[in-house]
C-alpha cells in the first residue's frame, strides 16, 4: 500500500506547483480560429455526403453514363448496320468517307420555346453591332472635335506670327523712313503709333487708320510693307539687312516671303 502511494505523484508535489503555462499573446485565439475551420470543414464534408441530387443532377449523370458507353449487340440499330457489313469505329458510308463518331446533341433545359436560344442571340449580336457604332461615331466625333482645335491653335499661332512681323515691318519702316528725313509715313500703319500720343488724338489715328485699311487684314498689310521696304529701302525683315542694290538684292536675299526663308 506504502509502495503505491509512493509511485503514485502527490498533488502537492514541486511537479504540479511549478508547471509552466504557456501564456504567449494570440494563442487562445489562433486555438479558437483553428478548432473553428475544422469544425465549418467537417460540416462541409457531412453537409455534401448527406445532399440528396436533384432529378436534373440524377438525369445528367445518368445521360453522360450512357454517352460513355458503345452501343452494343442489343441495340436494334447497331445490330442492322453489323448485319450491313458495318465495324465498331468504322465511318459510315459506302466509301468509309462518313462520320466516325455520332452526332451530338444539345438538351434544352430551359422553357422557353423552340427558336427562342437564336433569337436572344440574334438579339445580342444586334446590341454588340450597335455599341460598336456608338464607339466609332463617339471616336469619330472626338478626333473630329481634336483635329478642330488644333486647326483652330494653328490659326491662332500663325495670326500671332503674322502680327509680330508686321510690327517688326512698321518699326524697320518708320526708322529707315526717318533716316531719310521722311517726316509722314506713305500710309498711317506703315508706322507704329507712339505711346505718348494723347487719348484724343489716338482716338482720332485709330478712326482714320480703321477707315483706310478696314479691308486688309495682317497679311495683306504685311504684304504690302514689306514690298515697300524692299523697293524703297532694299530691306527685308526676315534677312534682317538692308542692301547695296536691287542686284544684291535679289542675288542674297532668299525671297519676299517668310516660308522662303524656311
Amino acid at each position: 500500500m506504502k509502495l503505491n502511494m509512493a509511485e503514485e505523484e502527490d498533488y502537492m508535489s514541486d511537479s504540479f506547483i511549478n508547471v509552466q503555462e504557456d501564456i504567449r499573446p494570440g494563442l487562445p485565439m489562433l486555438r479558437q480560429i483553428r478548432e473553428a475551420r475544422r469544425k465549418e470543414e467537417k460540416q462541409q464534408e457531412s453537409n455534401l455526403k448527406n445532399r440528396q441530387k436533384t432529378l436534373k443532377e440524377e438525369e445528367q449523370e445518368r445521360r453522360d453514363m450512357g454517352l460513355k458507353n458503345a452501343l452494343g449487340c442489343e441495340n436494334k440499330g447497331f445490330a442492322l448496320l453489323q448485319k450491313m457489313g458495318y465495324k465498331s469505329g468504322q465511318a459510315l458510308g459506302k466509301s468509309g468517307g462518313g462520320i466516325v463518331e455520332p452526332i451530338p446533341f444539345n438538351v434544352k433545359t430551359g422553357k422557353s420555346g423552340i427558336g427562342h436560344e437564336a433569337l436572344l442571340k440574334r438579339k445580342a449580336e444586334e446590341e454588340l453591332e450597335s455599341y460598336r457604332r456608338k464607339v466609332h461615331m463617339k471616336n469619330e466625333a472626338q478626333e473630329k472635335a481634336e483635329e478642330q482645335f488644333r486647326m483652330r491653335l494653328k490659326y491662332k499661332q500663325d495670326e500671332m506670327k503674322l502680327e509680330g512681323d508686321l510690327k517688326r515691318s512698321q518699326r524697320a519702316c518708320q526708322q529707315l523712313d526717318t533716316q531719310k528725313n521722311i517726316q509722314t509715313p506713305r500710309e498711317a500703319w506703315y508706322w507704329l503709333r507712339p505711346e505718348e500720343e494723347s487719348e484724343e488724338e489716338e482716338e482720332k489715328q485709330q478712326d482714320e487708320d480703321e477707315f483706310k485699311s478696314e479691308d486688309l487684314s495682317v497679311l495683306e498689310k504685311l504684304q504690302i510693307l514689306t514690298s515697300y521696304l524692299r523697293e524703297e529701302h532694299l530691306y527685308c525683315i526676315w534677312c534682317g539687312t538692308a542692301y547695296e542694290d536691287k542686284d544684291d538684292l535679289s542675288s542674297n536675299c532668299p525671297g519676299p516671303t517668310s516660308a522662303d526663308h524656311d
